[in-house]
C-alpha cells in the first residue's frame, strides 16, 4: 500500500489458538490450531475450528481466528492491522477450564512516520477457572499506555516502564522462578537479537480460592505447572541511526502459557496474536 511518502506499507499479522509441544501422558507436537498469516498487502482471512480433542489432555469446544489489514477510512489515519484469536469450552487435564478466552491485537501506523498506536480491546477471559475455582483477574489493557510522542519507541515511555517495573516486582517474589522465566520477568537481559525488547502481561495481578500461589500473573500449581497469563512481549527494532526511531514494532500477546511438570509434561500456548508492520522503499 503506498503511503504519501513514497515508501510502501507492509502488513503483518499472526493468529493461532492452541500450539505447543507434550512429553507426558503422552508425546505429542501440537501442531498450530486455526493458523492465519496475514499477506504483506493485506486483506483479509479467517479460520474456523471445533471440536477439538487431544486425548483426555486437551479440548476445546470451538475456535477461530481472523487477520486483516487496510488503510483506516477515517481522514488523516494510517494502515490498520488485527489480529484476533478466540477459543470457546477450554479444558486441559480438567485443571485449567475457561468458557471463552480471547486475544485481540490492533495496531495503526501513521501516514507519516513508524511507531504505531496499539489497542488490546476485546481482550479477555470469560470464567476461567483453576482446579473449578473462579480466577479473579486485574486485567490491565492500557497497559503500554498512549502512543508516544514524536516517534519514540514505547520502550522508552517512562510511564510504561513504571508499570512493568511494579509488574515484574510481583513476579520476582516467586522464590523458585523457572528458569525460563527469569530473564523475561526479573529485570534480566533481553534477548540479544532484541535488545529494545520488554516483557509484561495484561493482567497485574490474580486472585482466588484456587490451588497454589501466585506472583503477578504467574501462578504455581502444586502438582500441575506454572501458568503465565496474558504475556506480552514488545520488541522494537531497525532504528534509524541519527532519530533513533524505531522502523518496527512487533507486538505478541500469549493468553495462556501453559509450563506442566506433573501430572503433564510440556509447554502449551493458548490463544496467540502477533501483530507488527512497516514500511519498505516504494
Amino acid at each position: 500500500m503506498a503511503k504519501p511518502n513514497g515508501r510502501m506499507h507492509r502488513y503483518y499479522a499472526e493468529a493461532t489458538v492452541l500450539e505447543g509441544q507434550l512429553q507426558r501422558p503422552l508425546a505429542q507436537e501440537i501442531k498450530p490450531q486455526a493458523f492465519l498469516k496475514l499477506p504483506d498487502h493485506g486483506g483479509y482471512l479467517a479460520q474456523h475450528a471445533s471440536d477439538y480433542r487431544l486425548e483426555g489432555v486437551i479440548s476445546f469446544r470451538s475456535a477461530y481466528t481472523q487477520v486483516a489489514g487496510n488503510p483506516d477510512l477515517k481522514p488523516g489515519h494510517g494502515y490498520t492491522t488485527l489480529s484476533t484469536s478466540v477459543v470457546e469450552g477450554l479444558n486441559v487435564l480438567d485443571v485449567v477450564t475457561a468458557d471463552r478466552v480471547v486475544g485481540q491485537v490492533a495496531t495503526e501506523h501513521p501516514l507519516d512516520g513508524f511507531v504505531p498506536q496499539v489497542t488490546f480491546l476485546g481482550t479477555r477471559f470469560e470464567n476461567l477457572r483453576i482446579a473449578g475455582y473462579p480466577v479473579k483477574l486485574d486485567l490491565d489493557l492500557d497497559i503500554l499506555g498512549p502512543k508516544p510522542d514524536k516517534d519514540a519507541p514505547y520502550s522508552k515511555a517512562p510511564g510504561f516502564l513504571d508499570r512493568v517495573a511494579k509488574q515484574h516486582a510481583g513476579v520476582s517474589a516467586h522464590p523458585t522462578l523457572l528458569d525460563e522465566l527469569v530473564g523475561r520477568y526479573t529485570g534480566g537481559p533481553s534477548i540479544p537479537e532484541y535488545p529494545e525488547a520488554v516483557d509484561c502481561s495484561l493482567v497485574n495481578s490474580v486472585d482466588g480460592t484456587f490451588p497454589g500461589r501466585r506472583f503477578g500473573h504467574v501462578i504455581d500449581i502444586p502438582n500441575f505447572g506454572t501458568i503465565v497469563l496474558a504475556a506480552l512481549r514488545l520488541e522494537q527494532s531497525e532504528f534509524d541511526n541519527n532519530t533513533k526511531i524505531p522502523r518496527l514494532t512487533t507486538i505478541r500477546l500469549t493468553m495462556i502459557e501453559l509450563k506442566m511438570g506433573c501430572i503433564g509434561h510440556g509447554n502449551v500456548n493458548i490463544v496467540v496474536n502477533v501483530n507488527n508492520g512497516g514500511d519498505s522503499p516504494g
